[in-house]
């Protein structure tokens, strides 16, 4: 899921979008990346941090590991 919180519809605390990205996370956790457009340039109100979005989906820091280190490394084929 990339921009969630562009996509809601109710904002903050992004209720209606962080399940959608849960549920990816959940079904592939080996084929998750996590990115950001931060600084966040087209954001027309205060945009979320995205730890906080991230670390609502993921507790687990093996997991965690995976989808911010080990699959961005396999992508673009790098050893981790």
């Amino acid at each position: 899921m990339s921009l969630g919180e562009k996509t809601s519809k109710k904002g903050k605390p992004w209720d209606d979008v962080i399940p959608i990205a849960c549920a990816y996370m959940e079904a592939a956790p080996d084929r998750c990346v996590w990115a950001s457009d931060w600084l966040h340039p087209v954001s027309v109100v205060q945009p979320p941090n995205d730890a906080e979005l991230l670390y609502s989906c993921v507790a687990d820091k093996a997991e965690l590991r995976k989808i911010l280190v080990a699959n961005p490394a396999k992508l673009f084929g790098y050893n981790d």
